[in-house]
């Protein structure tokens, strides 16, 4: 049993609660996602929505869009032009960020683990520079064994690839469970950014919330297999 009214202490990634959580994050890649998710900046906004099962034209839709903003219209264009949009809703491999043991701090409603975030798939030249630069926090309810949020944040102002200054960064993953095979997925993501490239300085001001979800696997078949191995699997304890 947890001692509650320590203000910090320390704890297992290999024993629950935090076990639990990172298994709850571990989707199959055989699990896939029909989508609908809103791009907000200010009062601009767009809807798209992806479905797999759909053929490859018509995937990927724009549903209903407000305001101009040349960050969502590119947000929406690289996410839609991607193999799987449906992988970002899927957390990275955090069991591989995890050593031993990790200290947290209980912050009441929940427990601030800090780690060292390295991203099992890197998708461009920054995710290997803000690796290597952000601090990054997962925050735990320990009671549910749930991750509910992931944090990366700049500490001080520093020059990023191809020499932008990046002055100020924040970004928060929200997370959720879906009900059907009991596992974690990004319900929500803010970011904020201010950097300085030459004369021009670059602001990123944007939400990203996933307004429904429909999740299953690939075949039967894996989502069989799915099944038996969280059946043989053993809980941690």
């Amino acid at each position: 049993m947890w001692i509650g009214f320590l203000a910090s202490f320390y704890i297992s990634s290999e024993a629950a609660p935090l076990s639990h959580a990172l298994e709850a994050t571990q989707a199959p890649d055989t699990l896939r996602a029909a989508f609908v998710v809103e791009l907000r900046s200010g009062q601009a906004f767009r809807i798209f929505a992806f479905d797999p099962r759909l053929p490859k034209d018509r995937r990927w839709r724009l549903e209903k869009e407000e305001g101009e903003n040349a960050e969502l219209d590119e947000l929406g264009a690289a996410w839609g032009a991607e193999p799987a949009p449906d992988s970002r809703l899927f957390p990275d491999d955090l069991s591989l960020s995890m050593s031993a043991s990790l200290e947290a701090e209980d912050m009441g409603h929940a427990w601030r683990i800090a780690f060292d975030h390295r991203p099992s798939v890197q998708r461009s030249e920054f995710d290997v520079w803000a690796a290597r630069h952000l601090e990054a926090s997962l925050w735990l309810d320990p009671e549910a064994g749930r991750f509910l949020r992931l944090d990366h944040n700049l500490p001080r102002p520093v020059t990023g690839p191809k020499g932008v200054r990046l002055l100020r960064y924040a970004q928060s993953h929200y997370l959720d469970c879906e009900p059907t095979f009991g596992l974690s997925f990004i319900s929500a993501i803010s970011v904020d950014l201010e950097a300085r490239a030459g004369f021009r300085t670059i602001i990123r001001d944007y939400e990203m919330r996933v307004l429904s979800a429909e999740f299953f696997f690939a075949s039967a078949a894996d989502e069989a297999a799915f099944h038996k191995n969280r059946g043989n699997s053993t809980p941690s304890r």
